[in-house]
């Protein structure tokens, strides 16, 4: 009897679309037995690891098994509880499914669907050098969305139809994360169940770049997809352009024009995240997008009026020459005429931070570098737009003591408001 259990529990689990279960109260109707032994039967079953047991109050949907690592104790204590055992389906033990000849046969060139039917758990996730990405924001017949903490693929509509594309190319990647390990090394994160719908070909690419290792979710994308709660903070990157809103609408209530030209609220840059490949080339041009963002974007008009925006300097055949001000400078002057305190220490800082960036920019405009490889890269521009992120925000916070701002501040996300920002 116990072995017509498990075939029935393995016949139900292989053949069916998504690798389900076999119901508690389908299974008892066909044996046509009596509960105490049905359940003497199954506690065995457990034992022996010849079958798992997914309940109703471990996961909302007892018809897929949704993680591996299932607690074995915890099942057997809880199958004498007939309310949950009702509402639990049964499910083959990996030692069960291992020597299938039927999935061997099957799932040749997919091995992420081969995972699943040897009993991995939907939502177990697997990881991934960030590399992999590239293959899809580099093409253009894909639409590629991510916001730092996760993201998503598909073909763009006008080629799914075309013959530009291949079928083996038509993909859709439902929902990426973003997972670390313990050193904060950052790789792409993919539940197995998601893997398991790309096409052979695409599977074989996703598992040439699959990382070894232990790895954690980023916070926000478990709570986002296991959870289903919203998360706890933003992405800086998500932040960063906040910020530039937001000091845009305290100037207008201040009644000067914009101190940045452009806000970028609706139109994130390119580039404008994670490296996805840790090499100087892709530093640089993060680098001179992010000096663009900030030098580059402020706004002369804004200073107009208040501060002398060229300087005069006499050449020593007596001619005067005008030179215009640098936009950081022309800031540095309008904050310390303006703004009064005893902490300029914190206004060096932020200029440190805004000189430092310009300063890597510059770089390679004036020396020719090969380009290189080095998991350093990926360090460094956490670190530089954690500073540069911190001196933005400081800008905000000083110019919200302006006497107009104060009497009537413009709305914050709460998030912003209390500095809960992602920088991983």
């Amino acid at each position: 009897m116990k072995e017509q259990i498990v075939d029935q529990v393995v016949d139900k689990y292989i053949n069916s679309k998504d690798f389900n279960g076999l119901p508690y109260r389908i299974l008892r109707g066909r044996l046509n037995l009596k509960e105490d032994l049905l359940i003497n039967l199954l506690k065995e079953l457990l034992e022996n690891d010849q079958i798992e047991i997914v309940y109703g109050d471990y996961h909302p949907n007892p018809h897929i098994k949704a993680f591996s690592d299932m607690d074995k104790h915890q099942q057997i204590s809880k199958i004498i509880n007939h309310k949950l055992l009702n509402m639990a389906c049964l499910y083959p033990h990996k030692n069960v499914l291992k020597n299938n000849p039927q999935i061997a046969k099957s799932y040749l060139d997919k091995p992420y669907s081969k995972e699943l039917a040897l009993g991995a758990g939907q939502l177990d996730f697997r990881a991934f050098d960030l590399s992999v990405l590239e293959i899809y924001r580099n093409d253009p017949r894909y639409h590629y969305d991510n916001n730092d903490i996760s993201g998503f693929i598909s073909v763009r509509h006008e080629y799914y139809e075309s013959s530009e594309i291949s079928e083996s190319d038509k993909i859709l990647l439902n929902t990426f994360g973003f997972c670390y390990n313990n050193n904060f090394d950052r790789a792409v994160a993919v539940f197995v169940i998601y893997l398991s719908y790309l096409t052979p070909e695409h599977q074989q690419i996703w598992k040439t770049k699959e990382l070894i290792g232990k790895y954690k979710l980023h916070p926000d994308y478990y709570l986002n997809s296991i959870i289903g709660e919203f998360g706890t903070g933003l992405s800086i990157f998500e932040a960063f352009i906040m910020e530039l809103d937001i000091i845009n609408k305290m100037c207008s209530l201040m009644r000067k024009p914009p101190l940045f030209k452009e806000t970028f609220k609706n139109s994130r840059p390119r580039g404008f995240g994670f490296l996805l490949r840790p090499t100087l080339g892709e530093f640089n041009s993060f680098v001179h997008l992010l000096d663009k963002m900030i030098s580059d974007n402020l706004n002369r008009d804004f200073f107009k009026g208040d501060i002398a925006l060229e300087t005069e300097k006499r050449r020593a055949d007596g001619k005067i020459v005008v030179t215009q001000k640098g936009t950081i400078m022309l800031l540095k002057e309008w904050i310390k005429k303006f703004f009064r305190t005893k902490e300029y220490g914190i206004i060096d800082e932020m200029f440190m931070a805004f000189k430092q960036l310009r300063g890597i920019r510059q770089k390679p405009a004036h020396f020719i570098n090969e380009d290189e490889f080095d998991q350093k890269y990926f360090k460094e521009q956490r670190a530089l737009i954690k500073r540069v992120y911190t001196a933005l925000r400081d800008l905000r916070l000083i110019i919200a003591n302006h006497s107009s701002v104060k009497s009537n501040p413009p709305d914050i996300d709460n998030l912003l408001y209390e500095g809960k920002i992602w920088d991983i």
